[in-house]
Protein backbone atom coordinates (compact mmCIF):
# COMPACT_ATOMS: atom_id res chain seq x y z
CA UNK A 1 0.00 0.00 0.00
CA UNK A 2 1.21 3.43 -0.98
CA UNK A 3 2.00 5.74 2.12
CA UNK A 4 0.74 8.98 -0.30
CA UNK A 5 -2.27 10.03 -2.12
CA UNK A 6 -2.03 8.80 -5.46
CA UNK A 7 -4.26 11.66 -6.96
CA UNK A 8 -1.91 14.50 -4.91
CA UNK A 9 1.26 12.48 -6.15
CA UNK A 10 0.05 13.15 -9.79
CA UNK A 11 -0.89 16.75 -9.52
CA UNK A 12 2.48 17.23 -7.98
CA UNK A 13 4.54 15.64 -10.34
CA UNK A 14 2.55 17.84 -13.13
CA UNK A 15 3.62 20.82 -11.35
CA UNK A 16 7.27 19.98 -10.39
CA UNK A 17 7.09 18.68 -13.94
CA UNK A 18 6.12 22.58 -15.13
CA UNK A 19 7.96 24.04 -13.07
CA UNK A 20 11.67 22.54 -12.99
CA UNK A 21 11.47 20.25 -16.03
CA UNK A 22 10.40 17.11 -17.27
CA UNK A 23 13.93 15.65 -17.62
CA UNK A 24 15.45 17.24 -14.27
CA UNK A 25 11.76 15.18 -12.68
CA UNK A 26 12.48 11.82 -14.26
CA UNK A 27 15.99 12.04 -13.86
CA UNK A 28 15.52 12.41 -9.87
CA UNK A 29 12.43 9.89 -9.69
CA UNK A 30 14.77 7.03 -11.95
CA UNK A 31 17.36 7.56 -9.50
CA UNK A 32 15.19 7.10 -6.46
CA UNK A 33 15.84 3.60 -4.56
CA UNK A 34 14.24 1.87 -2.31
CA UNK A 35 15.58 4.05 0.55
CA UNK A 36 15.16 7.07 -1.60
CA UNK A 37 11.51 6.58 -3.54
CA UNK A 38 9.29 7.17 -0.36
CA UNK A 39 10.91 10.74 0.20
CA UNK A 40 10.93 11.55 -3.56
CA UNK A 41 6.43 10.48 -3.45
CA UNK A 42 5.86 12.12 -0.83
CA UNK A 43 7.76 15.41 -1.77
CA UNK A 44 6.25 14.98 -4.87
CA UNK A 45 2.87 14.53 -3.78
CA UNK A 46 3.05 17.36 -0.22
CA UNK A 47 5.59 19.56 -1.54
CA UNK A 48 4.47 19.97 -5.41
CA UNK A 49 0.84 18.79 -4.99
CA UNK A 50 -0.51 19.97 -1.48
CA UNK A 51 1.44 23.06 -1.37
CA UNK A 52 2.31 24.18 -5.07
CA UNK A 53 -1.13 22.91 -5.89
CA UNK A 54 -3.03 25.24 -4.39
CA UNK A 55 -4.06 28.14 -6.52
CA UNK A 56 -4.91 30.73 -3.35
CA UNK A 57 -1.25 31.80 -4.73
CA UNK A 58 0.69 31.62 -8.32
CA UNK A 59 3.39 29.98 -9.38
CA UNK A 60 5.25 33.44 -10.25
CA UNK A 61 4.82 34.16 -6.51
CA UNK A 62 5.28 30.64 -4.70
CA UNK A 63 8.47 30.73 -6.91
CA UNK A 64 9.76 34.35 -5.49
CA UNK A 65 8.74 32.65 -2.08
CA UNK A 66 10.34 29.66 -2.53
CA UNK A 67 13.57 31.59 -3.50
CA UNK A 68 13.56 34.23 -0.57
CA UNK A 69 13.20 31.03 2.07
CA UNK A 70 15.99 28.83 0.28
CA UNK A 71 18.34 31.98 0.70
CA UNK A 72 17.35 32.87 3.97
CA UNK A 73 17.98 29.26 5.28
CA UNK A 74 21.07 28.80 3.40
CA UNK A 75 20.38 26.19 1.02
CA UNK A 76 22.33 27.18 -1.77
CA UNK A 77 22.12 23.61 -2.86
CA UNK A 78 18.97 24.54 -4.17
CA UNK A 79 18.84 27.91 -5.25
CA UNK A 80 20.12 26.89 -8.42
CA UNK A 81 17.42 24.29 -10.25
CA UNK A 82 14.83 26.77 -8.18
CA UNK A 83 16.08 29.92 -10.00
CA UNK A 84 15.54 28.31 -13.65
CA UNK A 85 12.02 27.15 -12.07
CA UNK A 86 11.12 30.89 -11.31
CA UNK A 87 12.00 32.21 -14.43
CA UNK A 88 10.36 29.42 -16.25
CA UNK A 89 7.34 30.73 -13.79
CA UNK A 90 7.84 34.27 -14.65
CA UNK A 91 9.96 35.73 -12.93
CA UNK A 92 11.93 38.04 -14.08
CA UNK A 93 16.15 38.57 -13.48
CA UNK A 94 14.81 41.52 -12.01
CA UNK A 95 12.82 40.47 -9.67
CA UNK A 96 15.58 38.07 -8.85
CA UNK A 97 18.05 40.37 -7.65
CA UNK A 98 15.88 42.16 -5.64
CA UNK A 99 15.48 39.25 -3.90
CA UNK A 100 18.69 38.35 -3.25
CA UNK A 101 19.33 41.77 -1.90
CA UNK A 102 16.40 41.35 0.69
Amino acid sequence: MSAFDEDLFLKGLEQRKATLGAEYVEKNLAAADDFTRPFQEAMTAWCWGFGWGDDVIDAKTRSMMNLSMIGALGKMNEWEIHCRGAITNGVSHDQIRAIIHV
